[in-house]
């Protein structure tokens, strides 16, 4: 059984026999041909792994010869070979999607090594891939068992999401179930390192907290402003750092990112919760005590959201920035969308736009409703895919690359995150406890101490007090809250879906990415 099945077509195939023999030898099966006319035929025939391609040929050229070979099969990769090495003949090769360029004279290795890197690349990767991160485990476990401070944490989760990444490339299902265990373990010990500092971090004695949901518009976007360069800070809801890295990419082929950092979102890392602290930034309590008539609590009527670019204003004012020119825009439908694409240049003439665009959040919420959503999304690798596929095709992206041109700063941010949830708690509360999955607040509620953080007074935690003797508990890890009555059906039904509102890495440790024009 051949490794592989080569075509090579070139008009001079009789001076080629020793490089055809070379790879021969190496355990490849080389068809050959001299003209384009015969390939064509040849790949509507057969089975083609990799085509070898002579650029100049009498008759139909190379490039038109490749042309007819994607029509008939855009899949099949194809190394373009030429004495001509000028650029425009390399810029169409490469616009029409070549996979290599060989000049000529090309040696039998040259050829060999190309076929290895188009054949072999996933193989290699994941090998390399698989290699590396065995290197990097005890670095990684030594990193979790010397009591790491919040910085040090907020590097370990980088670096567990970067092997997450890393791991799609390898076909090693035991070292992606190490990863997945240590990933278990690093939130295990992070759960711990909150319920001993969060409290701490909410009233801190001294200036060591970290930058948190209601001081991340006072470190990380209000010192970026400049005068006379518009700045942009995007919130996507619910984004989480992997989340991130998938549409990176995207990101990076209209905007130098100059800076990739996380912050803490607060508990409960709910949008009620951590995005008005971002928007006001203030604690939660904070809030209600600033706007009484303006904050609303779980159980009551109404949305939770809709005071953000109040209490906003009140940042500004807070801090001596109310003189900025500023837009605050929410999306929340396609057509708000659509009118973000169609405004977005009249935004240019302000100091800074606020624009929340909530889509991943709809999306974890439709996961867990709708059954077509739970296969797409099955698994954080599936999540991540359709985040990028959002974004891609998305109107925000649309508007960003309409003024990508301009000279603009822009920052991206987001909310809280989310965690696949596998692990059923039974909790018992009175009619005035909250239903959400990964946090719970109301009077007498029963439920296992080690399973969840507790806070029992939870103005310590800057939270209000929404009835007498009230406390917040959080579920950790992979955790959710379910209550007694009709409990396997809502175990099932809430079963790997993501939630958030609890403490994890994926729910607390998000991103604040700064970026500017190319």
């Amino acid at each position: 059984m051949p490794i592989a099945n080569i075509l090579w077509v070139d008009d001079e195939m009789e001076s080629l026999q020793s490089q055809k023999l070379f790879l021969e030898n190496k355990g490849y099966a080389v068809h050959t041909l001299a003209n384009g006319f015969d390939a064509i035929d040849y790949v509507k025939e057969h089975p083609v792994d990799v085509v070898l391609l002579d650029e100049s040929m009498p008759g139909i050229t190379g490039l038109e010869t490749l042309a007819k070979i994607k029509e008939i099969n855009q899949q099949v990769p194809v190394v373009m070979i030429t004495k001509n090495e000028t650029e425009n003949l390399m810029d169409d090769a490469i616009g029409s999607q070549i996979s290599d360029y060989l000049i000529k004279p090309v040696n039998p290795n040259q050829v060999l090594l190309s076929l290895k890197k188009i054949l072999d690349n996933k193989r290699l990767v994941a090998e390399k891939t698989t290699s590396a991160y065995q290197q990097q485990f005890r670095d990684l476990f030594m990193a979790l068992n010397s009591n790491p401070d919040y910085n040090e944490w907020m590097d370990i989760y980088k670096k567990l999401v970067y092997w997450e990444l890393e791991m799609e490339k390898s076909d090693s299902p035991e070292m992606q179930e190490i990863l997945l265990s240590q990933k278990k373990e690093a939130n295990n010990e992070f759960c711990k390192f909150i319920a001993k500092n969060y409290l701490s971090w909410v009233h801190p004695k001294s200036s060591d907290a970290p930058i948190m949901s209601n001081t991340v518009f006072q470190f990380k976007v209000l010192p970026h402003l400049e005068p006379g360069v518009p700045t942009f800070f995007i919130l996507i809801d619910n984004l989480r750092f992997d989340q991130w890295k998938a549409i990176q990419p995207i990101f990076a082929s209209y905007f130098r990112i100059l800076e990739e950092d996380t912050f803490y979102s607060i508990l409960p890392t709910a949008t009620q919760y951590a995005r008005n602290a971002i928007f006001a930034g203030l604690m939660p309590s904070e809030i209600e005590k600033s706007f009484p008539d303006l904050w609303k609590n779980d159980e009551e009527e109404g949305g939770k959201n809709l005071q953000e670019e109040v209490f906003f204003k009140g940042q500004l004012k807070r801090l001596k920035k109310d003189n900025i020119k500023y837009s605050y825009i929410k999306v929340v439908n396609h057509q708000a969308g659509n009118e973000l694409v169609s405004n977005v240049h009249n935004l240019l003439s302000n100091d800074l736009n606020v624009i929340v665009y909530n889509f991943v959040d709809m999306l974890s919420h439709a996961r867990t409703e709708m059954e077509v959503l739970k296969e797409l999304a099955s698994d954080e690798i599936s999540y991540r895919s359709i985040t990028a596929s959002w974004f891609e095709h998305s109107p925000l992206f649309q508007a960003l690359k309409k003024i990508a041109g301009k000279k603009i700063n822009l920052i991206l941010a987001t909310d809280h995150g989310s965690v696949r949830v596998n692990t059923p708690h039974k909790v018992v509360g009175d009619k005035q406890t909250t239903t959400n999955l990964r946090y719970k607040h109301g009077r007498n509620l029963n439920y296992e101490p080690k399973e969840v953080l507790a806070f029992r007074d939870p103005k310590e935690a800057g939270l209000p007090v929404p009835t007498v003797n009230s406390s917040f508990i959080f579920a950790k890890e992979d955790g959710y809250l379910c209550y007694p009555n009709n409990y396997n059906h809502y175990v099932n039904y809430y079963r790997n879906t993501f939630q958030h509102g609890g403490v994890s890495m994926e729910e607390m440790i998000v991103p604040v990415i700064k970026m500017c024009s190319k």
